[in-house]
């Protein structure tokens, strides 16, 4: 029997925090349904996990399985014979920093809601920064990410450009004694060898993007 999938069981998967619903060839999903898993970055997979991890997370009832000896061989041997088994490993070993999709020729879609922030180390400790880079030197000669800074400021010396776009709180630039307030859905572009403080006294959310990518390499 085919098992249809409609934008009902996407909001259900949304609001229950699934990030992956697993189809096979007997599984139909309605044009609205794609369009709404994209929209909420879920990811519909035809590779289907084995049958002894679905019996070990949950009966039907809520209760929990406990996973035996055999039941652990039999789910790591099915994950082997998927070709999956390197893949969780690697998973577990380095969680992926957010949900991306590409295609053709090195095209890159981010799910801005999935990403999760690293400590951005500012030579201050006291400065509450954090940030995470989305495309890489080894992806494009720019590069780009999100970058938040909390209730403080901290001093940099840029050695590249900089475009920065406010997506949420304030954003404060202080150059030769001067400071810029950016506020939500403002601009900013910084030339290199500027020496500037940033700061927020709140909490900035910012896109940013460098030229050139290895910016890091020439701090």
């Amino acid at each position: 029997m085919k098992k249809l999938i409609c934008g009902k069981d996407i909001e259900k998967a949304k609001s229950e925090g699934t990030k992956t619903i697993y189809i096979d060839q007997n599984t139909i999903v309605t044009p609205s349904a794609k369009d709404m898993a994209k929209a909420f970055g879920i990811e519909l997979s035809s590779q289907c996990i084995p049958c002894e991890l679905k019996s070990a997370v949950k009966n039907p009832d809520g209760g929990k399985n406990e996973l035996d000896s055999d039941m652990i061989y039999n789910l790591l041997k099915g994950l082997m014979s998927k070709g999956l088994l390197n893949e969780v490993l690697e998973s577990l070993a380095n969680p992926k920093p957010y949900t991306c999709e590409t295609a053709g020729n090195g095209v890159k879609l981010v799910r801005g809601d999935s990403v999760k922030f690293d400590v951005f180390d500012t030579g201050n400790p006291n400065a509450k920064v954090s940030y995470q880079e989305l495309i890489s030197k080894e992806e494009s000669s720019m590069s780009a990410g999100l970058l938040t800074i909390e209730n403080s400021e901290f001093d940099w010396n840029l050695t590249y450009e900089e475009l920065d776009y406010v997506i949420e709180g304030t954003l404060t630039v202080t150059i030769d004694g001067k400071t810029l307030t950016a506020n939500k859905g403002d601009i900013l572009y910084v030339p290199s060898g500027s020496n500037v403080t940033w700061g927020s006294p709140d909490k900035a959310k910012i896109f940013y993007v460098t030229y050139p990518a290895n910016w890091a390499d020439l701090l």
